[in-house]
């Protein structure tokens, strides 16, 4: 079985060839992205793996037919850069729908420390032997109150570091997790409400066209004066341009993004050398109250063991039964598959 394995990166190779050879699988790794250039690359392979920047629209999908690959592979759990309608009746998709949640929350608590608390500031200036505490002031979590927006697996373990911190939770989910609210230090609320009571509010829901933009100049406009967010799921959750309005009005007085909107082509790669053509992305690296790092909340070992191991038993799981539980879209199904939710 050979997969064509796109957007590699030194740190994929260990966990994907001890998987791979245990397998059987031949993993063929290629550092270019994919996209509607690159698609041909995959011809005489089964199927293709692929992450997060990754380009899958439909004539990606058009073409990975065209030259015989059987499935998708990704490996993160967000699909949001597949057409997943185009791809329904015409090719498997499959997913890593959790890897280590604690990764991305305790990357989350992280960028929230190393703000309130100027870390990285402090870091910066003893290595220049100042050791001056003026501009360092930040303040307790203890008592405050954090507004989380997504309850799946890495949400809840946020709400549990937090609580760790003796914070409450105001919490918002389309489909609330049963038993989670206790009515005391955690509670689930409408949005309206989260916005403007929040002293922090951190992002951990899919990319959808409902939540597309859901952090924009009006929901800005609902919020504390001061509130910090925290985004370390999809980077289009939040309004850049919104969020840097906000930022320079001082209405918001801090954030820590691990993604970005248009990432795509700067995120993962060394741009050390260039120039940043992205305004929006410079002039918010710029701000002082601005923590940007390149999509590496997912970033650990464990991880990166988890994501190997399910993706690979993902496509040996099809090859034996022609079924794998993390499938996202069946390609023998039909439109009623699709409307029970086993497509999407």
């Amino acid at each position: 079985m050979k997969v064509a394995f796109f957007d590699t990166k030194s740190y994929d190779k260990p966990s994907f060839e001890k998987y791979g050879k245990e397998y059987g699988i031949e993993f063929k790794y290629f550092e270019t992205k994919l996209n509607a250039d690159t698609a041909e690359l995959a011809h005489g392979f089964d199927g293709v793996c692929v992450f997060v920047n990754d380009t899958v629209d439909a004539e990606v999908i058009d073409k990975l037919c065209e030259v015989g690959v059987q499935f998708i592979a990704l490996r993160c759990a967000g699909f949001n850069n597949v057409d997943m309608k185009h791809a329904f009746g015409r090719i498997h998709v499959f997913r890593v729908p959790a890897y280590s949640p604690y990764a991305v929350a305790e990357h989350t608590m992280a960028l929230l420390l190393t703000s309130i608390r100027r870390i990285h500031k402090a870091y910066i200036r003893s290595r220049d032997f100042n050791f001056s505490l003026s501009g360092l002031t930040g303040f307790d979590l203890h008592g405050k109150t954090v507004g989380v927006i997504g309850t799946g697996k890495i949400g809840r373990v946020f709400i549990d570091i937090c609580r760790g911190f003796g914070m409450r939770v105001l919490a918002y989910d389309k489909y609330p997790a049963q038993g989670l609210d206790n009515g005391d230090t955690v509670r689930y609320v409408e949005l309206d409400e989260l916005f403007a009571n929040s002293d922090i509010i951190s992002l951990h829901c899919p990319l959808t066209e409902e939540t597309h933009h859901m952090i924009n100049a009006e929901a800005i406009e609902k919020c504390k004066k001061g509130v910090v967010i925290l985004n370390t799921s999809r980077g289009a959750l939040v309004d850049a341009e919104a969020l840097l309005a906000g930022i320079k009005s001082r209405k918001v007085g801090a954030a820590c993004l691990d993604v970005y909107e248009e990432e795509s082509d700067l995120f993962f790669e060394d741009n050390s050398g260039h120039i940043l053509e992205d305004d929006t992305l410079a002039r918010l690296i710029s701000m002082p109250n601005v923590i940007v790092t390149s999509h590496q909340a997912f970033l650990t070992e464990d991880a990166l063991e988890n994501i190997a191991e399910t993706t690979v038993t993902n496509i040996v799981g099809f090859y034996k039964s022609g079924e794998c539980p993390n499938e996202l879209c069946y390609r023998g199904g039909n439109a009623e598959d699709c409307k029970s939710g086993k497509c999407f």
